[in-house]
């Protein structure tokens, strides 16, 4: 692979996302290398490959996700497949049982036990086994709305992708010690979780399904983050991003204290994998 062949598509995506000029250059000296291993690494594995990428929010998992398939595509004719673990939440409604059933915080999506699991297997089986000429609907979420869209909504793939570059937040995380799980972390867990129900909760579904998920993972690729406050203004960033582009309409929109409270669901898995993760 030569960045040559890769140049123009990573200008054009560059361009449409509408990141800095001077994005191609980090984009040369730290995803294209990435790129050639994985190309690399498909050439000789003779099967599809399944690429986890893993980093707290507003780390640019999707950015690196959607070039790094322009220049998989464009500079070694892989077919690419993209599935964001946030596309396989469960809908509102479901989390409003788990709300109710189990604990209240199991409405707010995103940690451990608000996902569709079956799915994500499902979604990523399909998309490396099924015939190229298949279609293969690909699950969306609508954040503006906080709900899962309707299926018409979905976008489809070609069957039997060469590799499926899986993001997400927690992508490939392992469940904490029971001991560590004792004290609260932050002030949600403080008043709305002082006896610990939900944070077990989360711990011990991230030791179940989500293992057998995550076991899908060839390779596993992490943006690090260089502190909580930066994972703040980041997803704060992303949040008026989307406001802009739905013009400040949609249930599922956070103003800045909101976006505060809801990072403080992540916050201590997130730290967890940032001690935990880097080693493997």
């Amino acid at each position: 692979m030569e960045w040559q062949a890769v140049e123009p598509g990573v200008v054009a995506a560059i361009a449409g996302q509408q990141l800095p000029g001077n994005f191609p250059a980090t984009v040369r000296h730290y995803y294209f290398p990435l790129a050639q291993r994985i190309a690399e690494r498909s050439a000789r594995s003779g099967r599809a490959l399944v690429i986890g990428i893993s980093g707290a929010q507003g780390t640019g998992k999707s950015t690196l996700a959607a070039l790094l398939r322009v220049m998989l595509q464009a500079g070694s004719n892989i077919q690419c497949a993209v599935l964001s673990l946030d596309d396989i939440y469960l809908t509102r409604k479901q989390r409003q049982v788990l709300a109710n059933d189990i604990h209240p915080l199991l409405q707010t999506r995103g940690v451990p036990g608000t996902h569709d699991v079956q799915l994500g297997i499902d979604t990523i089986t399909r998309l490396t086994h099924a015939r190229p000429t298949e279609k293969i609907p690909v699950p969306r979420f609508d954040k503006s709305e906080d709900d899962r869209a309707a299926e018409e909504h979905w976008d489809t793939c070609p069957g039997g992708a060469d590799v499926v570059l899986f993001e997400g937040w927690c992508v490939g995380a392992r469940p904490e010690p029971e001991a560590s799980l004792q004290d609260p972390l932050n002030e949600l867990e403080q008043s709305e979780d002082s006896d610990g129900r939900w944070r077990r909760y989360v711990n011990d579904t991230l030791a179940g399904g989500y293992q057998q998920l995550f076991g899908l993972i060839d390779y596993l690729v992490m943006l690090a983050a260089p502190s909580m406050q930066c994972v703040f203004e980041w997803r704060w960033q992303q949040e008026q991003e989307l406001a802009a582009s739905k013009n400040g309409l949609g249930d599922g929109l956070m103003n800045r204290r909101q976006v505060q409270r809801f990072i403080q669901h992540y916050e201590r898995l997130t730290r967890h994998m940032l001690q935990e993760m880097p080693g493997r």
